[in-house]
């Protein structure tokens, strides 16, 4: 059954609760008058804020929109719309597959197809993506992958899809990056073999898997370097990662969309292939060559002048 708009459907485990994460983000002056009305509305109604208009909220909560976007930059988003971003992940991730399906039902234009919808919130997303992603962060990573001795993607469930073309892709670019995606045994055994030196991506999102946050915490504790792609990172995988890269996930069903964290993927690969351009060209290269070898594609590149 679906909390009602005005019940607080939250988790309670206590180190990644709702309310812990949003009271975590309190300035330590703390939050006064009108700023702490607001405050007491995001936490007693998580759906209405996840859903609702900042018009909505504030009438609410008894203030004007401008309180809202001033609330929301105290809390150290840049304004409404990215507050409200992470906390509509956080809301949805504390719901089961059916919940979310349910919060989806009957939304969008009237007369609009499922698949329509679908595709419209997707480029929606990577909308919002190019928007607020942080290219330095991406550089980041791209670095400490084309500088580490190897790197483990880990990726699980349906995530394992952007795992997996991550690091075919940066293989490819030259780096030894493998993705561990099928089950706790593989992913206990590869981190067992990392330590200092080496880099771990942790990719999940929505309601996370416990053992992509269990190995993120263990790689950092061998001195590993780690970073995360996600929708909204509980307090452990956020602690654990140097750099956190938050990715809108929301899909149209009961399942979060995969498209903005493939789209993050390209990206890495793409700064990582700028790294070391003679490194990556040796690669492809050398790829190119063992695909003829071996008669692999269907379609085959011409020799002589393509100019």
């Amino acid at each position: 059954m679906l909390p009602s708009e005005g019940e607080d459907h939250v988790t309670e485990r206590a180190t990644d609760s709702f309310e812990e994460w949003l009271r975590a983000r309190v300035p330590e002056r703390g939050l006064r008058g009108k700023a702490a009305a607001v405050l007491e509305v995001l936490l007693s109604q998580p759906r209405r804020a996840s859903f609702g208009a900042a018009g909505e909220l504030a009438q609410i909560a008894g203030v004007n929109v401008a309180t809202v976007t001033r609330t929301a930059q105290a809390l150290g988003f840049a304004g409404w719309p990215a507050l409200q971003q992470e906390l509509r992940a956080r809301y949805l991730s504390s719901l089961s597959a059916g919940q979310v399906a349910a919060e989806h039902s009957g939304t969008g234009s009237p007369g609009s197809s499922p698949s329509a919808r679908s595709l419209r919130r997707d480029l929606d997303s990577l909308a919002l993506l190019a928007r607020r992603v942080d290219e330095t962060v991406l550089l980041t990573i791209a670095e400490a992958i084309a500088g580490a001795r190897r790197t483990v993607i880990v990726a699980d469930g349906s995530y394992a899809a952007v795992g997996l073309a991550l690091a075919h892709n940066a293989r490819l670019a030259g780096y030894p990056v493998t993705a561990v995606t099928a089950g706790d045994a593989e992913l206990a055994n590869a981190v067992a073999a990392i330590g200092a030196g080496d880099v771990l991506v942790a990719i999940s999102f929505w309601r996370l898997y416990e053992s992509t946050v269990l190995a993120a915490n263990e790689a950092r504790s061998r001195g590993v370097r780690v970073f995360a792609l996600t929708d909204a990172a509980s307090p452990a995988l956020a602690d654990a990662a140097e750099e956190v890269v938050m990715v809108p996930a929301e899909g149209e069903a009961f399942f979060p969309s995969l498209t903005a964290g493939l789209a993050v993927a390209q990206a890495l690969v793409t700064q990582l292939a700028a790294v070391d351009p003679a490194r990556t060209g040796a690669s492809i290269e050398a790829a190119e060559a063992m695909w003829t070898r071996f008669g692999l594609l269907h379609r085959r590149p011409v020799a002589g002048d393509h100019s």
